[in-house]
């Protein structure tokens, strides 16, 4: 096989010139010389090969890779995007699925069941176009293109600020609930409260 060298060029290969540049590819190509100077032929022995990955220096190499296992999912599988029919109509998939497809474009298109979505929506599916939905992830199998998930809710309409905001929170997965009324009865009851005089003497104003 052709071996390929990466060379890297700095601020010292310009002050020394192309020539350094070309003498240390030309040496880093002589070490990794396949053939044995006779006619282009490559060596046939018993002995390890010089094209093994194993005998090259860590500079050649590319390192890789493979994820093992999920030690935690920082995502919250909840995604802001639109519904559509799917574009085969004649497919099984059609009669049972719409296709969900995330603002986040990081995020993958999902199956959504028609159950979830508005009971009009297959007959007027134009007047959801700009609907803004939120949708969970459930699952994502290994031979799919798409993964799936289930509709949560309908915020509203695209580019209005409430659902906007209400999909941006929930997408990373903060509580924007009311406050419980344990929380509230630790607040000052008596209104209009202001600091009493003897707090601000000893605090340091930065209004």
């Amino acid at each position: 096989p052709d071996v390929i060298i990466e060379a890297q060029f700095d601020d010292n290969d310009a002050e020394h010139g192309q020539d350094h540049l070309q003498d240390a590819l030309t040496d880093d190509i002589k070490e990794l010389s396949l053939d044995d100077g006779e006619k282009g032929e490559t060596k046939q022995d018993d002995g390890p090969k010089m094209n093994d990955p194993r005998l090259l220096p860590d500079k050649f190499l590319q390192r890789t890779a493979k994820v093992v296992y999920i030690l935690e999912k920082k995502h919250s599988r909840a995604a802001t995007g639109f519904i559509k029919l799917l574009a085969d109509k004649n497919s099984e998939l059609f009669k049972r699925c719409a296709m969900f497809s995330p603002v986040d474009h990081r995020v993958p298109r999902v199956y959504v069941s028609l159950a979830d979505c508005p009971p009009d929506f297959v007959t007027r599916p134009e007047d959801y176009s700009s609907m803004l939905f939120i949708c969970r992830i459930v699952d994502w199998k290994e031979d799919s293109n798409f993964a799936t998930g289930q509709l949560a809710k309908s915020l509203g309409q695209a580019g209005e600020i409430e659902p906007e905001t209400e999909g941006i929170l929930t997408e990373y997965g903060v509580d924007f609930s009311d406050f419980p009324p344990e929380a509230l009865e630790c607040l000052p009851q008596s209104l209009p409260w202001v600091i009493s005089p003897g707090e601000l003497a000893k605090r340091r104003d930065l209004r």
